[in-house]
């Protein structure tokens, strides 16, 4: 098997909304993933804590209609700790999967962007304007910076144990796990689709 991706987190990822994006997706030419097929995928999300595998590898296999078995019901997380790539195959093996799915955080990347201020005033009579003192206002503008989250999906057969399909999503400063796994998750899937990858 390809050599074991590391664990890494996405237990600080989130989304305080719709701010996730399909960046870039590839797959192997005529490979498919049926839901009427005899696939049975097993979903593994490289990720730090128990808790935000069980989101990722959970939201996967909703997409997956019944295809998709979740990791966390037959590995432990004793074994992803310790990267055991003889003991994976022996439960893919076991579990008669023919693919894998595997999440994992690819990259952070910091953006520093200008928001311009903004310029109001009153333009009515000078007796209001003497009113309202100054009557003219303006907001400074400002640098804020953005955080780049780069998620990498990558499918797997078993035998042979080929790269198929591949996708990086982008998430923009996330801040909620569930709802941006969710929005990964539903990229994903239609990003699968419309490669005529995973075909329902």
């Amino acid at each position: 098997m390809k050599k074991f991706l590391f664990v890494l987190g996405l237990s600080g990822m989130v989304a305080c909304g719709p701010s996730t994006e399909m960046v870039k997706s590839w797959h192997e030419p005529g490979a498919v993933v049926s839901a009427s097929g005899n696939q049975k995928v097993l979903i593994l999300g490289l990720v730090k804590d128990e808790s935000s595998r069980r989101i990722v590898e959970d939201n996967l296999v909703k997409r997956l209609n019944g295809k998709g078995v979740a990791s966390y019901t037959i590995i432990t997380s004793e074994m992803l700790k310790g990267a055991n790539e003889d003991a994976l195959e022996q439960k893919l093996t076991q579990g008669g999967f023919t693919h894998i799915l595997m999440v994992r955080l690819a990259d952070i990347e910091k953006e520093t962007s200008y928001v311009p201020g903004t310029t109001t005033g009153y333009y009515g009579g000078y007796g209001r304007y003497y009113g309202y003192g100054a009557g003219m206002y303006s907001t400074p503008g400002y640098y804020q910076e953005d955080k780049n989250y780069f998620v990498e999906t990558a499918v797997y057969s078993i035998t042979p144990n080929k790269l198929l399909w591949t996708g990086t999503t982008k998430t923009v400063n996330p801040s909620k796990m569930d709802k941006t796994i969710g929005e990964i998750a539903d990229a994903v899937s239609e990003q699968m689709k419309k490669d005529g990858f995973y075909i329902k």
